[in-house]
């Protein structure tokens, strides 16, 4: 008999007991002890767990850990849920806590036995990771400051309710052919990045009037496209038009290959025109025809900085954490300083960082010079606000280098030896090539691959990729260089090129890398930060 193939291995999974069914199998394999049956394992992703690297455990620990996803629908987290989070964090996973790219909260180190007390937990406070993980609808990136931000297009928080309505949990959907992302945004700024979900709907005004453009097919990856224009639709039409796209995609996804699965992948096939008039046919109406909207450029998409709210006698306050890590007392911290100023909510943005939504106006300062305590900074240098990393060979089984310590120690490292530089700079570190950390659409991509140290031997380093960017329809995707970096020269190798960005006395990064990625001279130049010095 054939040996089964990756992808049908994963739907005979899916078929013989569904993801949600497994919650049963959790508690009792907590009870129980016994060992965990592997397409259990499989099952486990639908509730946020997936298994960790065994990098960081003594050699006589067998424990089977995991890493916990915890969904934040908006992005929103109010005071009793960072505090209940933090105890999560303290009590069963060794003090770990990391905001994603998806606007979740993730754990390791957790055990099975603890999971029963940890969902029931987070149950009692509103939260879950249903749906985390798997194939299956992912949390709905949102802009975090819709609804008060002043600029603001359209408050799209309403929406963003109706469709996580219709997702969660949803019976209907728990077998999608792969992980599929959805998004909404009012965004005067376009945070959200519509380039790069399966599906999104961005707020436009034309002609006085606000539609929502409707784009498909993007994301990382396997799947690297930048999402493709379909038309635009009412903000009454948006919830139709999701579970339209989301039940076609679930019938008619690709499912042979898990390579070739993604919704992007069943556009490919079909073309965009059989594709929509597929979806304009089943909704009933057609898409308005209206040319797609120029975006702000990715270096411009952010909130950091204290801002007048749009209710009246309050502020938000956008936030830098360093490569997304915050920790069990990051966490009891952030709760305390929140109570301690009357602010109530914080929503993670998908740069790992994070909003405080509604502090009085006359605590703003204070609380943004509170934040300054626990190295949280509401005015970030350009390297700390947009440096970015996966979780690394620390907990991935994956990934082939660190990165969030090696994030942490590359943005301290710029912010020192430039300290007067002003423009944004986005930089990312990926652990390995499935684009987590999005490496591909940053300035600096920071890629996990081997390397041939000096002695040639294989050793963990980074690929290095330049010049990438989101921007509507005008988005590109990094090059490669064809450097390969050690991790001890990699802060050297990245000063490299801001220095010489400063010296060329161009105005724009990503203009400047776009025009040098094919310069022999400036690639050579890079490559000699393997001398020592």
């Amino acid at each position: 008999m054939a040996r089964e193939t990756a992808a049908q291995r994963v739907e005979r999974i899916k078929s013989e007991k569904d993801g949600l069914s497994v919650l049963a199998d959790i508690k009792e394999y907590a009870i129980s002890n016994k060992e965990i049956d592997p397409e259990d394992i499989d099952r486990f992703k639908w509730y946020g767990l997936y298994t960790q690297n065994k990098n960081l455990q003594d050699d006589n620990d067998e424990t089977l850990y995991f890493m916990l996803r915890i969904k934040l629908e908006q992005g929103a987290i109010n005071v009793d849920q960072l505090r209940c989070l933090s105890k999560i964090s303290e009590e069963f996973a060794r003090s770990t806590a990391d905001f994603t790219t998806r606007q979740d909260i993730q754990f390791h180190f957790i055990k099975v036995i603890d999971l029963p007390e940890i969902f029931e937990r987070i149950q009692n406070v509103g939260l879950s990771s249903v749906f985390a993980a798997g194939d299956v609808p992912r949390n709905v990136a949102t802009c975090p400051v819709t609804g008060i931000d002043k600029d603001d297009l359209y408050d799209t928080t309403y929406l963003a309710h109706d469709i996580n309505n219709y997702l969660r949990g949803n019976p209907e959907l728990v077998n999608l052919p792969r992980k599929y992302k959805i998004g909404i945004s009012g965004c005067s700024k376009h945070c959200m990045g519509h380039e790069i979900q399966d599906l999104s709907f961005t707020a436009v005004k034309i002609d006085g009037e606000v539609l929502f453009a409707v784009s498909v097919g993007g994301g990382l990856g396997s799947n690297k496209k930048i999402a493709l224009h379909l038309g635009y639709v009412l903000a009454a039409q948006v919830l139709d038009t999701v579970k339209v796209i989301t039940t076609v995609y679930r019938d008619h996804g690709l499912r042979k290959s898990r390579k070739k699965a993604r919704l992007g992948h069943l556009i490919d096939e079909w073309g965009l025109d059989k594709f929509k008039a597929c979806i304009e046919e089943k909704l009933g109406f057609e898409l308005i025809k209206k040319p797609s909207f120029k975006a702000t450029p990715y270096a411009r998409r952010e909130h950091f900085g204290i801002h007048k709210s749009s209710i009246a006698g309050y502020s938000y306050i956008g936030c830098a954490i360093n490569g997304g890590h915050i920790g069990s007392k990051g966490l009891a911290d952030l709760a305390d300083i929140l109570e301690k100023y009357q602010a109530t909510t914080i929503k993670a943005t998908n740069t790992q960082n994070f909003i405080v939504l509604d502090v009085p106006d006359k605590n703003s300062e204070k609380l943004a010079n509170t934040l300054l305590d626990i190295n949280v900074d509401a005015r970030p240098s350009p390297f700390k606000a947009r440096t970015i990393s996966c979780t690394g060979i620390k907990f991935c089984k994956f990934a082939v280098v660190e990165t969030k310590d090696q994030a942490i120690l590359l943005a301290s490292y710029l912010e020192k030896r430039f300290p007067n530089f002003d423009e944004t700079v986005s930089i990312s570190l990926n652990g390995c090539p499935n684009s987590c950390a999005h490496p591909h659409v940053v300035d600096i991509g920071l890629m996990g691959t081997k390397v041939k140290d000096e002695e040639g031997n294989s050793v963990a380093g980074f690929e290095l990729i330049l010049g990438g960017n989101l921007e509507g329809e005008v988005s590109n995707f990094g090059l490669k260089t064809g450097i390969k970096i050690l991790p001890k020269y990699l802060n050297r190798t990245v000063e490299s090129i801001i220095e010489q960005y400063i010296n060329s006395g161009q105005n724009g990064l990503h203009g400047f890398l776009k025009e040098n990625i094919e310069n022999e001279n400036f690639i050579e130049s890079l490559r000699e930060v393997w001398i020592e010095r």
